[in-house]
């Protein structure tokens, strides 16, 4: 199981157990992933941590002062 975290800007557009869909982009030197519809976006991941599922399921939701997280559960092996 591979765990993912995004940044969420608002609170209740995810909730523990929901199933979501993720998208792809690519930078030059990185991948990056958004929860759709633009729910959340993850930080960088460099090309050897790409991530192979595009659907998991939310494993948690966190509030601290720097805003919202959630926490993504893919069924693929954890990245280096």
């Amino acid at each position: 199981m591979r765990e993912m975290e995004f940044k969420m800007e608002r609170p209740g557009l995810c909730k523990k157990g929901d199933h979501v869909t993720v998208s792809e982009g690519v930078l030059p030197s990185s991948y990056y992933y958004t929860i759709n519809p633009s729910l959340a976006m993850s930080g960088n991941y460099p090309f050897t941590q790409r991530l192979r599922s595009r659907e998991g399921d939310v494993e948690d939701v966190i509030e601290n002062e720097r805003g919202f997280y959630v926490r993504v559960a893919f069924d693929e092996p954890a990245a280096d």
